[in-house]
């Protein structure tokens, strides 16, 4: 496989763009609706949130994924979430749908909908109709198009997140590209956070939806920035075929190629969100190693990652390793404490400050340099087993208070 420049338009046959049509308020320029488009028509699947609040696009977007037999495009807004708005919010998907569908010249039920930002409020829809109106002439296939998109889907995030590869399958070059969205209410079981991820594999839509539904328990479910779960969580992965490659029914040689790919374009994104979380100033990795089973490993890295006293340690550069081992504790998996050992590593290097339970004589010079940087690791060695998992957060700042304060002022 190899990584090129792009996004969701790096695959054969989307389009996609983004602008500002004024849903966010009136003192910012920054974009506010995307939209994303195949010449071709996909296959669609998707996983979405997990709380029992659900959004109206989640719902629109489930029905679709799960009875549409192709899908063309997705459109989404950002500012707005429609969320909690009752059968007025789900006659505004179908709006949304519709008017997208009468000017791609496509049926209704092949576009899929998302929303971000403010839970409660109604969209604009004069200004939602009015920017889908304005997206469609400016669909390109270029990778300004798809930049474009990913700067329009953000809310609080401070950066946009796409990334592309390439790998060959069947003699032929396929891509995958893929763009998301999120910086709080961002908890395991996905997040606020949208992702779209488009490639012209040719592939069945059983096994994309298997795919897809198995890489997201190891990459955008182990990511944590404050312990919320959002209404409006949705990962779609179209696939549109204009790769050539011959059709991907079974779990050969090519599926696995194309599930390696699909792990790495998550990866990326789910360090993305975690990276960029409010407020925050370092990537936070946890890694379980030697425990006795998957289930446990997952436990033990998100107890630690969602930990808000080690979290608030990280942003102080502190070696609070007690913080860590107390996190493992109260996470209901059962080890043994007095076998445990600990490490911290970054780019300023690895240190061993836990041994059996029980502090090193470590250096804290060292520590808080390895701890100053902007990536930081957490690995517990349970010494159990050969299972391991890995979850993303960030450390616990002022800022992120700040923004949640008045996210609505």
């Amino acid at each position: 496989m190899k990584k090129i420049d792009g996004g969701v338009t790096a695959p054969k046959g989307f389009k996609a763009t983004g602008l500002r049509v004024g849903i966010k308020e009136s003192n910012t320029e920054k974009k506010d609706m995307a939209m994303i488009y195949s010449e071709a028509p996909c296959v669609a699947a998707g996983t979405f949130t997990t709380n029992q609040v659900k959004a109206a696009p989640v719902k629109w977007d489930m029905d679709i994924v799960e009875n549409s037999e192709e899908v063309h495009a997705v459109v989404c807004n950002s500012g707005v979430a429609n969320a909690c708005t009752g059968s007025e919010g789900m006659e505004y998907c179908e709006d949304m749908a519709q008017t997208t569908a009468d000017a791609l010249n496509i049926g209704k039920n092949e576009v899929l909908v998302a929303s971000t930002g403010v839970i409660g409020a109604q969209l604009p829809m004069d200004k939602i109709t009015k920017g889908i109106d304005m997206l469609v002439p400016q669909l390109s296939d270029g990778l300004d198009g798809g930049h474009d998109a990913a700067l329009a889907i953000m809310t609080t995030d401070t950066i946009p997140k796409e990334i592309a590869y390439e790998v060959e399958i069947g003699g032929k070059t396929c891509t995958i590209g893929g763009m998301c969205k999120g910086s709080g209410m961002i908890h395991p079981n996905m997040c606020t956070m949208l992702g779209f991820v488009m490639t012209d594999i040719n592939i069945s839509k059983e096994l994309l939806t298997e795919a897809l539904k198995e890489d997201i328990k190891d990459t955008f479910n182990m990511v944590s920035v404050d312990g919320d779960t959002s209404t409006n969580d949705t990962v779609l992965l179209l696939a549109n075929g204009l790769a050539g490659n011959e059709k991907i029914t079974e779990k050969n040689e090519d599926y696995h190629k194309f599930i390696e790919v699909l792990h790495q374009i998550n990866v990326f994104l789910s360090k993305k969100i975690a990276g960029d979380g409010e407020g925050a100033t370092a990537l936070f990795e946890v890694k379980i190693v030697g425990a006795e089973s998957k289930e446990q490993a997952v436990t033990l890295a998100k107890s630690v990652v969602t930990s808000s006293l080690t979290k608030a340690a990280i942003y102080g550069h502190d070696a609070n390793w007690g913080r860590i081992l107390c996190a493992l504790g109260y996470s209901k998996a059962r080890f043994n404490p007095d076998a445990v050992d600990i490490y911290f590593e970054s780019k300023a290097g690895k240190l061993k400050i836990v041994e059996n339970g029980m502090a090193t004589d470590y250096s804290e010079e060292k520590a808080t340099e390895i701890l100053s940087e902007e990536e930081v690791t957490a690995i517990c060695d349970m010494k159990m087993g050969e299972y391991s998992a890995t979850a993303w957060g960030c450390d616990l700042t002022h800022e992120y208070v700040s923004i949640n304060a008045d996210y609505r002022s």
